[in-house]
Formats: C-alpha cells, structure tokens, sequence
C-alpha cells in the first residue's frame, strides 16, 4: 500500500460522535451510586500544621469516609509520589524531597490537598468539608524566582533544586570574551496554566478483587505503576482506564494527589467513588507552565557568524517536585538549545527553585518552546543592535544541508534539514516585501505596526516504543488497540486513516481501543509529539506481521505454493488462482477454520532515532500607542514536518498551538501576592485567547522527510507554541521600537507604560 504521504483531506472520525454530544468523559461514566469525594485545601502558602480534627465531619449527614494523611500512614501505604530529578553539575542529583498525597506536618502552597471527604452527594461532602478543625502556625511565604527566603525542603538549602549545566563554560565565555560583537538579553517567560476544556477527574471502583481507576489523563501505564507503589498493592491487581478527554496539553500527563486518595477510598470502602474538579481548583492545583528567567547572551565575530552562545536559566519549580518538572528547564530545553543555527561552543546552565506556589511542570512543548523563545528573541534583538536584517542574520547561521547529519552540543543528532528553504517558504507566505506598505497603512491610522520572525527546531520526545495490536472480531469490526491516548487530536482518524491504508480494511469497519491497561501490556501514551510517529510505526509494523502470518494460510486456501501469494492493494493474489481475498474475507476463513491465532496480530516497535519538526514563524502585530492594545493582523508558518498523512489534521494542531503561544504572549498570566495567595484564579483575572484574538492563519508544508522512522514523519503536536512564543515577541518589539526588552505578557496596561516611558526619555 503507498497512500501514505499524500497528505488525503479525510474528515474526522470522532467529530460525529463528539458533534452530537455522544463523548463519553470520565464524569459521564462514573459508576452508578459512586460516592462523591471533595478535598479540603490550604488557604495559605506556607504552614505548619497544628490542629486537624476530622471527627465532626466523620459524623456528618452522609459521609461515607474521612481520609488524612495519617489514615493512609496507618494503613500502610506509600504516601509520596514519584518525581524525576536532574542531573546536577557536580554530578549529584537534584533534590527529592517527599511529596505527599495529603499534606503532612505542613503546607507549602494554597491548594495543597489536606483532607478528603466521601459523601453520598457532593454537597454534604462540601458541608462536611466545613467541619473539619484546621489549624496551623504562619510561615513566611518564598513567591520570588531565586536563592534564600524560608526554607520550604530540608533537602534544599536556599531553596536551590537542582544546578544543571550542559557544555563548555570555560570555552564559551573565552570565545564570547574574544567576539567581535557580543549581544546580551535578560527575558522572562511568564507562567501560565493550560486550563484544558475538560477539567482534571477520576472514578475508582473495586471490580472482582482488582482496584479500577478510571481518570482523564495522557496514558495509562505510568500512574498504574505508580497506584501500585503508593498504594502497596500488585500492579496485576490495578487496570487503569481512560475515556475521551478534553484537552490535555502536557498538564495532564503526570499523576496528581487526588488518583491516589480516591484510588485508596474505593478500596477502603468497597464501593466506587469519584471526584471531579471545578474551575477553581483547575486553576489553583493543576501544574502550570513556564515561569522561568534567562540570561541569554550570544557572540558573533566580524562576518556575523555565531562563535559562542551563553544561557542562565532561573527556574521555578513551585512547591514540590511534579513528575517531570525538574526535567524541563534542564535536559529538555538542552534538547533544542542551538535552534537550527551552526553553533558548537555554547553553555546552558540551569537552576531549580521551590517556592510557595502551584507546580510547574510540562505544558505544550516542555522546555522546547522555553529554548526557542530565548534564542529567537535574542537573534532578534542582535539583528537590531547589529543593525542587519535578522532573515540574513539566521541564514549565515543556519546549519547547511550538506553538515547533516549534525551532532549539536547536546548530543542530538539532526537527521536532515534544509532550513534556508523553508524560511523562504514562510517569507513568502507572508508577503514579507509588502510589510513596508501594510507599515505606512497603519501609521497613517495612528497605529503602531510591527513584524516578527521565528525560526524553530524541535526534538520529537516521549517513549520511542509502541505497541499495536489488530484483532479481527466477532461483529464483523476490527479492532485497532493503540498504547497512545488521544485528548482531542484526533487519533481514531489518524489511525483509522494509516491502517485502512496499508491493510485494505474498510474505515468504517475498524474501531479504535485506547486507554485500557488490561487491552495491551505497555504503551507510551501522549507527550512529546510522539503519538502518530511512534504508533503508525507500530501499525505498520503489525500490518506487515499480519501479512506474513496469513500468506502461508491463504495460500493454503487457494491450493498455491506460498511463494507465488502477494499482498498488493488490500488483496493477496496469485497467478495460479483467479480468487483474491481482502483481509476481511480471510479473517472469515480463519474464523471457519477455528483459526483464533490468526485473528489477533501484535507488535511492539522502537524508533530509530527522533525526529526534528522545524519551521518559520512570522507575525505582524499592530499597536494602538494610545490604549496599548495589540492585534495579532497577520500569521503565516511554513513547517518541515516530514512526510504527512492528513493535512487538516496537522494543520489544526499548529492552530491550537499557536494560539497558545499568542495567549501567553499577548493575555495569559499567572499572578501570586507576596503571601502566595493566587490573584488570578478566575477568567475574571486570568484572560485566556478568544477566536476574535488570532488570525486568519496562513499554513503551509515544506517537507524533508526524516529518517527517525519509517514514515519519514515529524511530530507535529506541540510545533506551533514552539514557534509562536518568538514570533509573537518579535513582532510586538518590533512595533514598539526602542532597545529594551518588554518581557510578556503584552497587555495593554504593559504596553502603554513601556511607550509612556519611552516616550519621556525620548524627550
């Protein structure tokens, strides 16, 4: 089969059922009579705990169960949570101090989860909630991004996580030492929170002697490893499910106190029990993004080509360490540290902190966006200073195709890349030679114009092992179990598109199984833009077992020799017989012979190496000088994503992707007081993109496909943040004017008191 490639406009599979209201989301399934669990939350950042009483509540009009850390302690559970740490410079390891499920001898952020209440209904959980005796002794609150203040962890003194470093310092600050010209930028990359559509949620029930914990997440098999530990029971006797999901985006790719307590409660009680979040507590307890500060500085010598690249990250990493969260900042914004520039003398060192707030951890594009918003921005602002124009500025820098494969400072190995090519492609797009004439149109209207460019590389992570499984069933359907887990990007199409394809299967007869730790062993399930690669990998691969295992039984049915029986165009044929059966009609065979071994094909792969999705972002933003507020007029990208399979579907992820990359920019803040109280915990204060805030987009592919895999595909999931943070900027900057850098977000009160001050020392 050869289809794949072609990029075919193929409608969605799941929108149907999504359109009519048919989803079926983990509050929609929860078990019949499931009790409701509420969580009491610390309303103050940082505390000791001297008084938490439960006994009134545990007598309260319909509560099944009152759960306390000391509860769980007493029934022999693990009550920490799993986190990774990074490597350290001196060859330690980060700091691992104990997260709890429930907060133990103190708080350290407002929303910590204290205690837990199980009613019939959630209002008399609720009533029950306020019950409960809570005391506790004031501590002084750490909200600022550096060293020192209280101690929040005995295991970090000054509050310092981790100290990662990659590179040569000593080389790199000789080379920027001996520059020609050296360019430096101090930038802040303001936090944020993904606010999915679907709230964070989950159910728990114990089915036939096993726990079942049915939740909203990004896979399966990490938090039913996890159940397994903290809740001390074998992991054969936990299967872990997800539904359809609204939106993930990172946030929902690690585990979180609440599945553990409520996992515990179901066994507790032998009965279901199910908690679903509101609004507030996604906004106050769901992992943010971002929040870091770099300190970029970079070395040119006199032809203006790159001779060294410094950066300093102060990262914060909230309360306690979340799943990945000290992997972020460090290893994986290493991954794309250089972009797609020639660069071999370079440094990035990284600092950790704690402080009194909400955890920070993976949000679309995870310390890949964070790398090209540092790096793009401050090409920007060296082509200013330098005094050139900044698409020639990157195009003397750019790694030429014949250095491919390239081996960059952190050990990534680019397959392939025509970089000068693709940022034509975008330059192209969006008529970049009229941005003179668009300029004097706004001027003459009294506003501010400005353009932005953004050229980004990308590292394709996640597990690079998958699983597929197809089973011919009973009901005349095929099932096609994925160890991936969509959250709305349309996976059944994606799939059900790739095996139709390759196999003859007709769409409509296949029928796509996620989300089930019982259907398949192991599965990597989503992050890192991994999805699609890593399963039509696997897909292909059991098609191709498939085709293998049936030959010498259709060759038996046709009364052939084996070697004369070829699969092309969804039929086996052969010469010697005028018969050629689909897929379809051999299973039936198989069936008829009580042939069940041949009904049922599994295979589990592994990826060559990664892939490197790269493209060109360009923005043009207009400014009304006299409120401040700035318009998103135009945005064209150009991609390289390889080899592609259905364009809308690509197409709408660089969409959403962007647009978030314009919310951080331009809306999306995250704001404590000095006692870490959360100041914009609703839509009122946190103001998230609306249509009317982006574009048209302009969106075209230029594709050079890689050789990571098969396909000669490049994960595009997370690409259009990566690229639109520094485009974004860039643009707003350029509109402003001036040499100093205004750090996001461009709300119109930032705006106008940058033109204000600009403005007075201008006069």
């Amino acid at each position: 089969m050869t289809e794949f490639g072609k990029a075919q406009g193929v409608n969605r599979v799941e929108d149907d059922r999504f359109l009519r209201g048919k989803g079926r989301y983990v509050d929609d399934i929860a078990p019949e009579g499931a009790g409701f669990a509420v969580f009491l939350r610390s309303p103050v950042a940082h505390a000791v705990i001297s008084e938490l009483n439960v006994d009134d509540a545990r007598q309260a009009p319909g509560v099944q169960l009152v759960l306390t850390a000391e509860d769980m302690q007493r029934e022999g559970m693990r009550p920490r949570m799993n986190a990774t740490v990074a490597p350290c410079e001196d060859g330690s390891k980060g700091a691992a101090p104990t997260r709890p499920i429930l907060a133990t001898g103190k708080v350290r952020f407002v929303g910590e989860p204290v205690a837990m209440v199980v009613a019939d209904t959630r209002e008399a959980a609720l009533d029950a909630i306020e019950m409960i005796v809570f005391e506790f002794d004031d501590l002084p609150a750490k909200v600022d991004l550096g060293a020192g203040g209280e101690t929040i962890h005995e295991e970090a003194p000054d509050n310092l996580a981790f100290n990662y470093g990659l590179g040569d310092e000593a080389a790199t600050d000789a080379a920027l030492a001996n520059a020609d010209h050296v360019v430096k930028l101090r930038l802040y990359d303001n936090r944020v929170v993904s606010n999915p559509m679907e709230p964070r949620g989950c159910y728990a029930e114990m089915a036939e002697g096993r726990l079942h914990v049915g939740y909203n997440g990004q896979g399966v098999w990490g938090l039913k490893s996890e159940l397994a530990k903290v809740l001390g029971m074998e992991a054969e006797d936990i299967r872990v499910t997800t539904p359809d999901v609204g939106g993930g985006f990172g946030t929902k790719g690690m585990s979180y106190p609440e599945y553990f307590a409520v996992g515990q409660a179901a066994r507790l009680l032998n009965a279901p029990v199910r908690w679903m979040a509101d609004r507030s507590e996604t906004m106050l307890t769901d992992n943010a993004g971002r929040d870091l500060y770099s300190d970029a500085v970079i070395g040119f010598d006199k032809d203006l080509k790159v001779v060294a690249y410094r950066v300093d990250v102060a990262s914060n990493l909230g309360a306690y360490n979340s799943g990945f969260a000290q992997m972020i900042q460090s290893y994986l914004f290493s991954r794309v540290l250089t972009g797609a520039y020639d660069i071999q003398t370079a440094y990035l060192n990284t600092k950790g902190y704690f402080t009194n707030t909400t955890q920070v951890d993976a949000y679309r594009g995870a310390g890949r966006p964070e790398a090209m918003f540092t790096l793009e921005t401050l090409m920007h602002h060296a082509a200013r200073q330098l005094g050139v124009d900044v698409t020639e500025l990157r195009r003397r820098n750019f790694i030429a195709p014949d250095k491919f494969p390239y081996k960059t400072i952190s050990g990534e190995v680019y397959d392939v890349g025509e970089f000068a090519r693709v940022q034509d492609r975008a330059l192209a797009l969006a008529d970049v030679g009229g941005f003179a004439a668009r300029k004097a149109e706004s001027t003459a209207k009294g506003k501010l114009r400005g353009l932005g460019t953004a050229f980004y590389v990308e590292s394709v992570l996640g597990d690079p092992n998958e699983t597929a499984k197809v089973e011919f069933a009973d009901d005349g359907m095929v099932n096609l179990y994925v160890g991936t887990q969509s959250n709305g990007q349309g996976h059944e199409t994606a799939y059900t598109q790739f095996l139709s394809s390759q196999s003859g299967i007709p769409k409509d007869r296949i029928r796509i199984v996620q989300g089930d730790s019982d259907l398949i062993a192991k599965g990597g399930g989503t992050g890192g833009s991994r999805s699609v690669t890593v399963q039509n990998t696997a897909i292909l691969a059991t098609v191709k077992e498939m085709i293998a295992t049936l030959t010498p039984f259709v060759a038996g049915q046709l009364g052939v020799d084996e070697a004369l029986v070829t699969f092309e165009d969804g039929q086996f044929r052969s010469e010697s017989s005028n018969k050629s059966p689909t897929l379809m009609e051999v299973a039936e065979m198989a069936r008829d012979d009580d042939r069940a071994e041949l009904l049922v094909h599994e295979v589990s792969t592994r990826l060559a190496g990664r892939s490197f999705p790269n493209g060109g972002h360009i923005c043009e933003v207009e400014v009304d000088p006299e409120t401040g507020s700035v318009e998103v007029a135009s945005y064209a990208v150009a991609d390289d994503f390889g080899n592609l399979m259905n364009k809308a579907l690509v197409e709408g992820q660089v969409h959403g992707g962007v647009v978030q990359g314009i919310g951080q920019m331009l809306t999306e803040h995250v704001v404590y007081d000095e006692d870490g109280q959360l100041l914009s915990g609703t839509f009122m204060d946190y103001a998230l993109p609306r249509a009317s805030d982006a574009p048209i987009f302009k969106f075209v592919t230029e594709p050079v496909p890689g050789s990571g895999n098969p396909l000669g595909m490049k994960g595009c999931g997370e690409a259009g943040t990566v690229g639109a943070m520094g485009a974004v900027a860039n643009a707003v900057q350029d509109a402003l004017g001036g040499d100093r850098f205004l750090d996001p977000p461009y709300t119109p009160h930032r705006v106008w008191q940058y033109l204000q001050e600009e403005r007075r020392e201008a006069s």
